[in-house]
């Protein structure tokens, strides 16, 4: 991480910090709960994207910086309430018990909505327009919500049980059996593109409209969202087959042990791998037009599939 990255992550956390401690009426516990996940570390790669693509798009750093706190509290909410018992039953995230283990499941519960909550209204009431509020607020609710991360999820359920593999599959007007194999790649790659990739693109899409970027060079920021979102999760998927447990401070293998779709399983993790490759390659294409602007948006994309938790 480059010494302007490293800056822009203490401004986050600085930003995050500051917004938990300014509600005085929020009891105690709950404030707690919420603290604990938020400020647990992580690579705070959504914020950076929506810096990063502000940067890319010629706006102002600081007017982007309510959106880049807004994007981690929901993601942050997310990460609370996919490890519950209900839902993917982790004990330990970032070398910490998760947070419904620290507390309990219903302060757990809470806190992760507490801070969906207070990302909207940080989007409805820090942002420079009104106008631009409103396309923040509506673009992180489509990518967060039914037909982005929380759908996504619930998909990821469904396939865990057996249920809905061939549910998003797209129907040609000459259809062709189509292989188990591309059925199941098909599957998961919708399944993603939802829970991970939607999040990422609004990431990059909220930085744009902050820094007034016209719709074509949305589509742009889009396109490398995709295929950022798409890497990221191949990426963790091969590191729950060959990471450490103690560099990533969580269980691995625990998809594969429980025997989950994931890219390995379907492709190997060679041909995962030139996945991945491939995809950082497109997004790179992606941001091309944007220079010399868009150099922390390349490194970025090649930091996803090196990094090692």
């Amino acid at each position: 991480m480059d010494e302007q990255l490293s800056q822009w992550r203490t401004t986050v956390e600085d930003c995050l910090r500051v917004r938990l401690e300014s509600s005085p009426d929020c009891p105690d516990r709950l404030r707690e709960a919420m603290a604990y996940s938020l400020m647990a570390g992580g690579k705070r790669l959504r914020p950076l994207l929506v810096l990063m693509a502000c940067e890319a798009c010629g706006g102002e750093i600081e007017a982007a910086m309510p959106a880049a706190c807004a994007i981690e509290m929901v993601h942050t909410y997310s990460l609370i309430h996919d490890d519950l018992p209900a839902m993917d039953d982790d004990d330990e995230r970032r070398g910490k018990p998760t947070n419904h283990i620290q507390f309990d499941e219903a302060t757990a519960i809470l806190a992760g909505d507490a801070l969906l909550t207070l990302a909207f209204e940080i989007l409805a009431t820090e942002l420079s327009s009104a106008e631009v509020a409103a396309a923040c607020c509506a673009d992180l609710a489509g990518a967060a919500g039914m037909c982005g991360m929380v759908g996504g999820q619930m998909a990821d359920l469904l396939a865990e049980s057996g249920e809905g593999r061939d549910s998003d599959r797209k129907i040609s007007p000459h259809p062709s059996p189509p292989s188990p194999l591309n059925r199941q790649l098909s599957t998961l790659e919708n399944i993603h593109r939802r829970k991970t990739g939607r999040l990422l693109c609004s990431a990059l899409t909220m930085g744009g409209r902050i820094a007034g970027a016209n719709p074509q060079t949305l589509r742009s920021l889009t396109t490398y969202g995709e295929a950022i979102g798409l890497a990221f999760q191949i990426a963790d998927d091969l590191l729950d087959v060959c990471g450490d447990s103690e560099t990533m401070g969580k269980r691995v293998r625990k998809d594969t042990n429980a025997g989950k779709l994931t890219y390995p399983a379907l492709l190997g993790e060679a041909e995962s791998r030139l996945r991945a490759e491939q995809l950082v390659c497109d997004a790179c294409q992606a941001v091309a037009i944007f220079g010399s602007r868009g150099q922390r948006l390349e490194a970025m994309a090649h930091y996803i599939i090196a990094r090692d938790r």
